[in-house]
């Protein structure tokens, strides 16, 4: 049996984006303060004032394409819930399945 590779969990993120369009709920604001919700952009807020605007279910500040190429739009302004997901945790593993994309394993 061949053993894979380790995948290297300080630039996967980059290649996945699975969290960002796992669910239009899931870019949701929490316990941000008022200075930090003003640094994000208006037009990526929705309409209630609750979270990022999503296209579907995907986050309005992802660029590129899930599982090959992607980024973050707002990245140094990200919400609190895109700051605490983390390589191979549980919501990491949850996204990644909605996408076939392999798990991870968490460090």
């Amino acid at each position: 049996m061949e053993e894979s590779s380790p995948i290297d969990l300080s630039s996967c993120c980059q290649s996945c984006g699975a969290c960002c369009g796992y669910s239009a709920n899931w870019p949701r604001f929490s316990i941000e303060s008022d200075e930090e919700l003003a640094a994000i952009p208006e037009a990526l807020v929705n309409d209630r004032q609750s979270g990022m605007r999503c296209e579907g279910d995907r986050c309005s500040a992802l660029q590129g394409d899930i599982g090959k190429a992607t980024a973050c739009g707002i990245y140094a302004v990200r919400p609190e819930v895109c700051r605490t997901c983390m390589p191979g945790d549980a919501e990491c593993a949850m996204a990644r399945r909605k996408f076939r994309l392999p798990a991870l394993e968490a460090s």
